[in-house]
């Protein structure tokens, strides 16, 4: 196992100095001059910013969190940086050969043909052998190949085309980063969603829960980030509040100041907790009491009825290496089955064990929606709904694409949400 984990880190490192030295070719290299400035900063920064990135990924288990902040931000915002780049980079290089061809247009304006004399050209017919000869030297002097010859693109034309695709690489890839990191720290939108149940009475209809998951508190996103959340939850007046997993990462002693907004969170029905993969990395026990005292509900393999429908949670999958894993049959074994059921849980990889219990909603986070186009296409290996409402049997999941995001505070594609789950009765 331990030979595993070496490899696979070994795996990450061997890519991540290729991609570095691939991006130092092609916007250091190929667009400078030996012992410019630019050749000299631009190597620096080869070197320093994957050090920033790995020093990111690895400081949150060994750092304290003031020094994990200096090197969080700018670390996984070039992680987010160094992905675009190479994409945009990657389209550069199809573009590349289309610009070396492209007609260059000088503005240098033809010379004047000279004008023929109206004396005829003496023919020598004394000498015969002079013309034949003309005509061998003037044939000698033309190239073989102008065509090829003139295909050959120059060395300024290089460099004009290398410079233009790295600077508008590189302008692309700062937009996009710049729009997804002001996307995650304005904070989460409200999105609506109706979901129609069969079994929910009709003195239900219309009941409102919000949903919210993967706010990640941590060395980026902290008290400010929990506050515009809870503003944002208690300004929609649900009925019921419930944090689906992954509220942190990091401990209590770390992060307890930035969750405490959440003792604000108003509804009538309360607001319920479930733990997520990250609560494990940071001591799951510490945080379920720590939100108990916040007047969050824990739902610890646990349900609870409801007027109209019973709210179950279970515990995420990380925590089976704790010996605190999901228990569905302690949370919906003994439950009257006539009765709607709203299930909580982080991974919605676990539909298939509430498609088993006979649940009629589960609430799940987990996936970002990919956070990271096109980490979309590699969520859906693992997850069987990204984001959104999908039916399984008679178990209907709504995934949410979450209010924060993990590592690169940046998202595209998948904006952050904060959900609004209007339960619709058939009976109404």
């Amino acid at each position: 196992m331990i030979v595993l984990v070496v490899l696979g880190v070994l795996a990450v490192l061997a890519v991540l100095a290729l991609a570095h030295w691939y991006l130092w070719r092609r916007v250091v290299r190929d667009v400078s001059v030996p012992g410019g400035w630019w050749r000299r900063t631009g190597t620096v920064l080869a070197v320093l910013l994957p050090l920033l990135a790995v020093g990111a990924l690895v400081g949150g288990r060994s750092l304290p969190l003031a020094v994990e902040r200096w090197l969080a931000w700018p670390g996984y915002l070039w992680l987010a940086v160094l992905l675009y780049l190479l994409l945009a980079l990657a389209v550069g290089e199809a573009v590349r050969p289309l610009l070396l061809r492209l007609p260059r247009r000088t503005g240098t304006p033809r010379p004047e043909q000279p004008q023929q004399s109206a004396e005829p050209t003496p023919e020598h017919p004394e000498h015969p052998e002079h013309s034949e000869h003309s005509e061998h030297s003037e044939q000698a002097e033309k190239p073989e190949h102008p065509k090829s010859a003139a295909a050959v693109p120059s060395p300024e034309r290089r460099l004009f085309v290398a410079r233009t695709v790295a600077i508008g690489a590189s302008g692309v890839a700062a937009a996009v980063v710049g729009k997804g990191a002001y996307g995650v720290l304005r904070g989460p939108r409200l999105k609506q969603v109706t979901v129609p149940l069969a079994t929910l009475p009709a003195r239900a209809h219309g009941y409102r829960i919000a949903v919210v998951s993967d706010i990640h508190l941590g060395p980026i996103l902290g008290r400010a980030h929990t506050q515009r959340i809870v503003d944002t939850i208690n300004g929609a007046q649900p009925d019921l509040i419930t944090i689906v997993g992954d509220l942190v990462d990091g401990s209590v002693p770390d992060l307890g100041r930035a969750a405490e907004p959440l003792a604000q969170l108003r509804a009538r029905d309360g607001a319920y907790f479930v733990t997520g993969n990250h609560e494990y990395f940071s001591g799951a026990a510490p945080w379920v009491d720590f939100v108990r005292e916040l007047g969050v509900h824990p739902l610890q393999n646990a349900r609870v009825e409801l007027a109209g429908f019973d709210l179950a949670g279970v515990n995420d999958l990380a925590g089976r290496t704790e010996g605190d894993g999901p228990d569905f049959a302690k949370a919906l074994g003994d439950r009257d089955r006539s009765r709607t059921s709203v299930l909580l849980s982080h991974q919605p990889v676990t539909v298939h064990d509430a498609v088993r219990h006979g649940v009629d909603l589960q609430l799940s986070g987990h996936t970002h929606g990919g956070q990271l186009w096109p980490g979309n296409y590699l969520a859906e290996l693992a997850n069987p709904t990204v984001a959104g409402l999908e039916r399984y049997g008679d178990t209907q999941l709504y995934v949410t694409r979450g209010a924060g995001a993990w590592g690169p505070p940046v998202r595209v594609g998948a904006p952050s949400d904060i959900t609004i789950v209007t339960l619709a009765s058939l009976r109404a």
